[in-house]
């Protein structure tokens, strides 16, 4: 799709401004009073606060001990605390938090690496080294992400800076060419592509912030050709692993470093070489990916998730909007007006990337409220990941099937998400908070990423496992006025130890009614259900009550026994109280028939 535009390049390739310059004060001043206030108080406690320190034991922490928190902390904060100062003293204007500006900058500038302990390493899966090696530098998500802040600051405000000194852009433009251009153009990365080799968000991602970098900043045009040519390839190697209906096969969370940030690639390749890639925007392919996040949107907060995904999930913001926008659904922006207007944040605080935060500003105020379109959460099923979607006035159903190979995957393979009246009835739990276990070989002792622990059965404790083989087949799909039904097998899931012949899952919505789930099984090892919920539940004669939310009434099951898990993982309690419940329901004969009401 993309590699065609290389030839077609023209022989000059623009600038990219990421926003308002800081000498445009109309522009800055057109910012709503309430917005700015919150902006200038928020640079006003970055101004008081010290910036964190970070020592080369942080850093080693994570191949000390698997710990990616207390160190990421440290190194989101300070970026944080300089978006912030950005952010006041370009809607003030005042000069008073410059200061602070050039701390934030040349603290970044001597840090030994901007790529993350977790990540610093040569090749794909390969060893994490315990400190960084400036002399080689590893160009990961972070590091694009900081080239990125700098660039933009630096493309903002121009004069100011220099006026302070000419040291601060040139010092920013030495650092991102030593340690993001000279390698990005010098060596092969793995999240570039190469071949079949399946990418994921990163190749999005970390195009996007190469090419926001590298147009931002007065680079000539020889970098600029060889940056676009790569930066296409790349972009050519992310879209192959999408299939037509384009789903995020990460869930919805990643759709925001995939999807939404083939947006932002995009819209930067858009302004250096006008009226190439319009046909790109027109793709049908690109719309659906786009429409991603309203299809699996819920209610309020609360979202379909799978893989790595929460269940709640942050408002929409101004790129949303503009994604829909671009790609012409009407549908897709005004579910993100929409979701935006309720946002308690709109400056986005807690986001790190400094465009997407000027974007909020400068275009957020323009965003209208519109009325949802009635096409947003509809039923669908997306054959490229096998995920079924149906609803009607209260129940939202999901069920995934697909395979246990896919980009951070649970085995999850046949696993069933419901919620009732926008409220979770059935869920799936997500991940907990990342650390270097969640993405070695022993990603499977981990509870969450366990069968056992999705709304799936379990034979004699043997679960499903992880690859590409293990996954469904014979899926059929159904879309009726009445009725949404899917029907999948799912032993092939399961290794052979489980003895499994078959395990048929046949999931229904019957519109305005229930949601029966009957499952039939035929091996030779004895099959127990979990299901799993957020709501305490009690037990009677074939009959399971969630609080007040409604009931499993159950046929062909023996006695049922209840888990109790605490909650204690803050990556969890984003999404779920302090206990969460796994019911397991022992199959007693080669049925099971569940109906929730």
């Amino acid at each position: 799709m993309f590699s065609e535009i290389s030839g077609a390049l023209p022989d000059i390739l623009g600038d990219f401004t990421p926003g308002a310059v800081y000498a445009d004060r109309e522009r800055w001043k057109a910012v709503p009073q309430t917005v700015r206030d919150v902006v200038v108080r928020d640079a006003e406690a970055a101004l008081a606060r010290a910036w964190p320190l970070i020592t080369a034991s942080d850093y080693r922490e994570y191949t000390a001990a698997g710990d990616r928190s207390r160190f990421e902390e440290l190194y989101f904060t300070r970026r944080r605390m300089l978006n912030d100062l950005v952010l006041g003293e370009l809607v003030e204007g005042s000069g008073r938090f410059l200061p602070g500006i050039v701390d934030g900058i040349f603290l970044i500038a001597e840090e030994s690496g901007w790529q993350l302990p977790a990540h610093n390493a040569y090749g794909r899966g390969g060893p994490r080294l315990p400190l960084p090696d400036n002399s080689q530098p590893v160009v990961d998500l972070f590091a694009a992400e900081t080239a990125a802040l700098l660039a933009t600051i630096v493309a903002l405000f121009g004069d100011p800076l220099d006026d302070i000194s000419p040291e601060i852009a040139a010092r920013v433009k030495r650092e991102i060419e030593a340690r993001i251009l000279t390698p990005y153009l010098g060596r092969h990365f793995w999240w570039m592509g190469s071949g079949d080799e399946r990418m994921n968000n990163w190749t999005a991602w970390i195009t996007q912030n190469i090419l926001l970098t590298t147009f931002s900043l007065k680079t000539d045009q020889p970098t600029r050709r060889a940056v676009i040519e790569r930066a296409l390839g790349s972009l050519n190697a992310f879209l192959k692993d999408y299939a037509e209906d384009g789903a995020c096969e990460e869930g919805v969370v990643y759709y925001r470093h995939a999807a939404l940030c083939l947006h932002g690639a995009l819209t930067v390749l858009d302004s250096v070489a006008p009226g190439l890639f319009g046909k790109i925007w027109r793709q049908p392919k690109i719309r659906n990916m786009a429409e991603y996040i309203a299809q699996m949107h819920v209610a309020g907060r609360h979202y379909f998730n799978f893989a790595d995904s929460s269940a709640v999930v942050e408002p929409c913001s101004a790129r949303e909007y503009l994604f829909g926008k671009a790609v012409g659904s009407e549908m897709l922006a005004a579910f993100a007006a929409t979701d935006r207007a309720d946002a308690e944040s709109p400056h986005l605080p807690g986001e790190w990337n400094l465009w997407y935060r000027v974007q909020e500003l400068l275009t957020g105020q323009a965003i209208p409220k519109i009325e949802p379109n009635a096409a947003c959460g509809r039923d669908i099923f997306y054959p490229g990941i096998g995920l079924f979607v149906a609803r009607d006035g209260q129940f939202s159903l999901a069920v995934k099937g697909g395979n246990n190979g896919e980009g951070h995957n649970h085995n999850d393979v046949g696993s069933v998400t419901l919620y009732k009246n926008g409220r979770p009835f059935l869920i799936d739990v997500g991940v907990e908070t990342y650390t270097a276990k969640t993405f070695s070989p022993r990603r499977y002792e981990i509870w969450t990423m366990q069968s056992a622990y999705h709304n799936l059965p379990t034979f004699s404790g043997i679960m499903q496992s992880a690859g590409e083989v293990f996954g469904a087949r014979d899926i059929e799909v159904e879309f009726s006025e009445a009725n949404a039904r899917i029907s999948l097998e799912i032993s092939g899931a399961y290794p052979e130890e489980a003895q499994l012949r078959s395990y048929r899952r046949t999931v229904s919505l019957q519109r305005g009614r229930h949601v029966e789930i009957v499952d039939t099984h035929d091996g030779d090892r004895p099959a127990v259900l979990s299901l799993m919920t957020c709501l305490t539940p009690v037990i009677t004669e074939n009959r399971i009550d969630l609080a007040d939310l409604g009931s499993i009434f159950i046929d062909g099951a023996g006695e049922i026994e209840i888990d109790e898990i605490e909650v204690n993982d803050m990556r969890l309690r984003s999404a779920w109280p302090e206990k969460l419940y796994r019911l397991r329901l022992p199959l007693a004969g080669k049925r099971l028939r569940l109906r929730i009401n």
